[in-house]
């Protein structure tokens, strides 16, 4: 498995790059959505295993969200944040794009190829990413809808498929099946042949029975945990129902994934429950699944060979211009997103 990494970078002249300003969302300093602004700045440098890319979509993500607020603050001294101001002031992972320029030792991408992957400082017309970042775009996708795959897509292929090893036949729930990585959970799981349960409110329930799940529970009228049913694996994305009751959904050798962000706890965020569920498994057949997801070349074929073979399709919320991030960050921040949001560039 390659996993993606940006490079030292060097200066990219006006030969190579066309260009040497943008347009950039960027924040000083943490805060709400208010500390972000557009205006000019230079284009980002690429090293020699770098790809300049031109931004044309870029999708928003909770943890996007998190780290413009600078939260969890125990996560303050990590590469991605800052102590005290932002360490890298254009937020955005999640982009897809035309190559404008390749370093010097990139051999797998030219200009003018349509890529999506993972950058830093999606936010803008421009963005530098690591080479093994990058894929081919799904010849099926618009940009929009490959910009919304890379992050949830990973997530949700990582969990079901390297920790979770879910197998056809098996019985998995996903409890938030409507946000941006439960979507992409209810499909992928149905492409391993699982027999797949979601879980969400009223307005999404049409939605994610389209999408492909066997079954679909409206948390606002049933308990899925007080059900009696039990299931091989269980992604929850939302952190709202206890362990004790996680677990007593599963099977006696099930698998629990516990996915969800608890930004609303500003200084551990999902840690403390993490640790509370590591010794709650401890002694138990049932297996806890933990990770931090990679940014790993391979699953961005994998994805890709999913969605060309018609087995995925992203599922967009709502797309703004890059001058309404800020209202696409809030939005964003209510939790209450069906899919993905994106930034069209």
């Amino acid at each position: 498995m390659k996993t993606a990494t940006i490079d030292a970078p060097t200066e990219l002249t006006q030969d190579t790059a066309g260009v040497t300003t943008m347009r950039a969302i960027v924040q000083d300093k943490y805060g709400s959505a208010d500390v972000l602004q557009l205006r000019d700045t230079a284009n980002p440098a690429i090293g020699e295993h770098d790809v300049l890319v031109r931004v044309r979509a870029a999708a928003v993500n909770p943890a996007d969200w998190a780290i413009m607020g600078g939260l969890p603050y125990i996560a303050r001294p990590a590469p991605m944040y800052g102590l005290r101001t932002p360490k890298h002031g254009i937020r955005g992972t999640d982009v897809a794009g035309e190559v404008e320029a390749v370093g010097s030792a990139v051999t797998d991408f030219r200009p003018g190829d349509e890529v999506f992957g993972w950058c830093r400082g999606a936010f803008a017309e421009y963005a530098a990413a690591s080479d093994e970042g990058l894929a081919l775009k799904p010849a099926n996708l618009t940009f929009e809808q490959a910009a919304a795959v890379p992050m949830a897509g990973s997530v949700a292929l990582q969990a079901l498929r390297e920790h979770g090893n879910v197998q056809a036949g098996q019985r998995v729930l996903i409890n938030g099946a409507s946000g941006g990585i439960g979507t992409f959970a209810v499909q992928i799981a149905k492409a391993l042949g699982a027999e797949v349960t979601g879980v969400c409110s009223t307005p999404n329930v049409e939605m994610v029975r389209s999408i492909g799940a066997d079954a679909v529970i409206d948390y606002t009228t049933d308990d899925f945990t007080k059900s009696g049913e039990r299931y091989d694996f269980i992604l929850d994305n939302v952190s709202n129902r206890s362990l004790a009751d996680l677990r007593h959904a599963l099977a006696p050798t099930g698998m629990l994934v516990p996915n969800g962000g608890q930004f609303q706890n500003r200084w551990f965020s999902s840690a403390g429950r993490l640790i509370k569920a590591m010794v709650s498994f401890r002694f138990v057949s049932q297996r806890l699944g933990r990770f931090v997801v990679a940014q790993k070349h391979d699953n961005l074929v994998a994805l890709m060979e999913l969605i060309e073979a018609g087995h995925v399709t992203p599922v967009i919320d709502r797309t703004y211009p890059l001058s309404e991030t800020a209202a696409a960050m809030d939005y964003v921040g209510t939790g209450r997103v069906k899919g993905k949001v994106v930034i069209s560039v």
